[in-house]
């Protein structure tokens, strides 16, 4: 069901009934939900629309040449507006996931387009004339520049036409398998996401479904449509990649690096190594929580009181909080409710307060002002005798009370064989946990403090007067509770009349004690002639789960690190609390939700790393090459935590659904290289001269350095689509920003190895190939 048409509904149904209210009566709404699904959405489209034109942007200032990068900038919106199709058809909705698993693959999506583009052109741009006396090979220098060509060129037009679609079905043909198999990587590394279960799977497989329908239609636009535009496009003058000022300038600046790496390779692995040992223990430093909190434009605020608070008394208090929350001109309405209708789906007692907070668009709070300085001025202000404030979101508390019975993030539930035990043991972990600075408030439940009046018949006292049980009863219910007595009629309307006491008859136990009740003989006696009334403690709320009685306790934190909180919390717990015989307590809330995905990501996470290695294996048919591709998601992973540290992201179900997605755009870096080293290689293969270890090194740095460009792109592609996400503020972006922040901080650091290390490892395996003699150029092109 689609809530943003239900919503609708309701308002033009609204609409329609206005004309026919009583005049003076307006019907306001308390709470709408379409303010937070409308901006959401809006945030990521225009997220998108940020992304298709950054990355429009890079592909022109890399290749120079503007028709030439039209081909990637059409096959975009083409893979982007095909992916809704099946969106369609499995009932996938336009919402925060969806659109943001778009959001997430703008850059990959051109991936494979950019290389085969670049490919070609540069197969047409630096075909030398017939009468070039100095092949490609032999350009670069021992120190100087690289030299991709030499100057004169013949430019497409001057080549025939049959020769210009030949070169550049050749250059199509030469990376399309790499290509669609490292595409292939990236859909498949992430089909684990559609592992995930309960609560975190339905919110993350729309994102899932996405991103993989995005890239699949990407991958088969690479081997159909993308060849066919080259043809078309790719022709004019093209600049060889040595008039290109952005190739010159990258090239000049990695040719020396990659030397110095290659000429001193074991302290190039060294330091390698010490970075990783040095920046994996940020792990252990970061925090951890099931998602990160959604700015829903609203907030809830949930104090409870004490048991036995009158519905006079919790109606005042209601008022008053309402009074001092719309005081804040942040403050769009204030909606609060206490107690609950007389339905057995709402189980809210009366000392629980239910108020919605509307705020205003951020644009119009007070200069610096955050949401969590404002719920922190609201919280001072809304101090109130005999009130534990909880502060949460709407849509999260429902899901949250609606999944586990704990309405704030974090809670515990107490289990035992007695309510007053219960009760102890919750007053007990109240002050022994309230401590901790991250509590904001804490608030274990009086299981067993409610207030009870007992009205018990005096069988032998009754019956003097002549009176039954059931006489007694019904003066209880009549005069007390109230009974309906008749029924007033006018015209399709009914209204019954009911008839008690008033309240200063009935507002104490000495105010009962005199409620009077008629004998048969017309006399009228005081109800305690006849009965005893007394005041008695018992159960406020019975609970049962798992087949044993059950108390809550309802923790709000000022921080957002609950696995690290609920660590220190157990440990406390544990030195200071004596659990009696019988007794247990488990933590609840969103935790509960975050130790699900933590056991089921301890599952899906070796799962990603064994697919990637063996599509690997599939492409290059060796382990040693498929073991040194393997490598870049380890490096991934260390940018990754440095850029999540920085911003103070806590690990998260939608942190790793990053890395997920991280770890497959990583390896399709390292893929492209690997290609552009191969065919370097061929190169010298091919001519049948003796091949020394010299020239495997020199082979590597002309696959590095001249390939630097396509390489570039489609890291520069990636990058660019998801600064848009860091930099945004908008509805939404709080949780789309942990999912794109270890994607950027890892494609930066799994750059930096792709461009040092795996050339270093490539010159290793291939100069000790040589040495054993098993480089023969038949097992290089089986490797390609």
């Amino acid at each position: 069901m689609n809530a943003l048409n239900v919503i609708e509904a309701v308002k033009k149904k609204l609409v329609e009934i206005k004309g026919s209210l009583p005049r003076g009566v307006e019907v306001v709404a308390g709470y709408d939900r379409a303010g937070l699904i409308q901006e959401s959405i809006k945030t990521l489209q225009r997220d998108l629309l940020e992304e298709a034109i950054i990355v429009s942007l890079v592909i022109i200032v890399f290749l120079f040449h503007f028709r030439s990068a039209l081909i990637p900038i059409i096959t975009l919106p083409i893979a982007v507006v095909a992916s809704f199709m099946p969106m369609y058809y499995l009932h996938v909705s336009s919402n925060i996931m969806s659109l943001g698993g778009l959001a997430l693959a703008i850059g990959v999506l051109v991936d494979a387009a950019i290389v085969m583009v670049e490919n070609g052109y540069r197969h047409l741009s630096e075909r030398p004339r017939p009468s070039d006396p100095t092949p490609l090979a032999e350009i670069n220098g021992a120190d100087g520049p690289v030299v991709t060509s030499p100057k004169t060129r013949k430019t497409s037009a001057e080549i025939p036409e049959r020769e210009r679609r030949r070169i550049l079905i050749d250059a199509a043909k030469q990376v399309g398998p790499a290509l669609f198999f490292s595409l292939l990587i990236i859909v498949i590394s992430f089909l684990p996401v559609f592992l995930l279960e309960a609560q975190e799977g339905r919110m993350f497989r729309p994102l899932a479904w996405t991103k993989t329908f995005a890239v699949g239609f990407s991958s088969l636009l690479a081997l159909t449509l993308v060849p066919v535009l080259m043809v078309m496009f790719i022709k004019g003058r093209l600049r060889p990649e040595s008039e290109n000022p952005v190739s010159r300038f990258t090239q000049a600046l990695y040719l020396p690096i990659l030397r110095l790496c290659l000429k001193h390779r074991k302290t190039t692995l060294l330091l390698n190594l010490l970075f990783l040992i040095v920046t994996f223990p940020l792990i252990f430093r970061l925090g951890s929580q099931f998602m990160p909190a959604l700015y829903e434009g609203s907030s809830l605020y949930m104090p409870t009181a004490l048991p036995g608070i009158s519905i006079t008394q919790a109606a005042q208090l209601l008022q008053e909080q309402d009074r001092t929350l719309r005081s804040f001109p942040e403050v769009e309405s204030v909606f609060g409710s206490v107690g609950r209708s007389d339905s057995a789906t709402d189980n809210a007692p009366l000392d629980m307060y239910d108020t919605t907070v509307m705020l205003k668009p951020r644009n119009q709070w007070r200069s610096g002002l955050t949401y969590e300085k404002l719920i922190r001025e609201m919280d001072e202000k809304l101090q109130f005798p005999g009130l534990t404030n909880t502060w949460t979101m709407p849509v999260e508390n429902r899901l949250d009370m609606a999944l586990t019975g704990i309405k704030t993030p974090v809670g515990m539930k107490i289990q035992g064989t007695s309510l007053d035990g219960i009760q102890q043991l919750g007053a007990q972990m109240q002050q022994i946990l309230s401590g901790l600075p991250q509590v904001r408030s804490i608030f274990a439940e009086r299981v067993s403090q409610g207030f009870y009046v007992n009205v018990e018949a005096n069988r032998a006292e009754a019956a003097r007067y002549g009176l039954t049980i059931a006489d007694v009863q019904q003066a209880v219910a009549s005069g007390i509770g109230g009974m309906n007595i008749a029924e007033n009629v006018e015209g399709r309307e009914r209204y019954p009349v009911n008839v008690r006491y008033e309240r200063d008859f009935r507002d104490d136990v000495e105010a009962l004690r005199r409620v009077l009740i008629a004998t048969p003989s017309g006399a009228q006696i005081p109800i305690e002639q006849v009965a005893k009334i007394s005041f008695s403690h018992g159960p406020a709320m019975i609970r049962d789960e798992d087949g044993q009685l059950t108390g809550y306790v309802y923790i709000d934190l000022n921080a957002k690190d609950y696995g690290g909180f609920v660590n220190q919390a157990s440990n406390l717990l544990r030195q200071r609390l004596s659990l009696p015989a019988g007794y247990t307590y488990q933590w609840s809330g969103e935790y509960e939700f975050e130790l699900r995905a933590r056991q089921r990501l301890k599952l899906i996470l070796p799962v990603v790393f064994f697919v990637i290695f063996a599509l690997l294996y599939m492409i290059f048919h060796s382990v040693t090459e498929a073991m040194v591709l393997i490598f870049p998601t380890f490096y991934a992973m260390t940018g990754g935590l440095l850029l999540q540290w920085l911003l103070g992201y806590n690990f998260s179900v939608a942190v790793w659904v990053g890395y997920i997605a991280l770890f497959g755009i990583a390896v399709e870096t390292g893929v492209v290289m690997v290609v552009y080293l191969h065919e370097a290689l061929d190169q010298r293969l091919a001519s049948g001269a003796a091949l020394t270890e010299n020239d495997i090194h020199e082979a590597a740095i002309e696959g590095a350095v001249q390939r630097l460009r396509p390489k570039l792109m489609t890291v520069s592609a990636v990058l660019a689509s998801l600064i848009p996400i860091l930099w945004q503020s908008g509805i939404g972006s709080d949780v789309m920003k942990p999912i794109a922040a270890p994607i950027v901080g890892g494609m930066i650091t799994s750059t930096i190895h792709v461009l040092i290390l795996v050339p270093v490892f490539f010159v290793l395996m291939k100069q000790r190939a040589l040495r054993r003699g098993t480089l023969h150029r038949d097992e290089a092109e089986q490797a390609r």
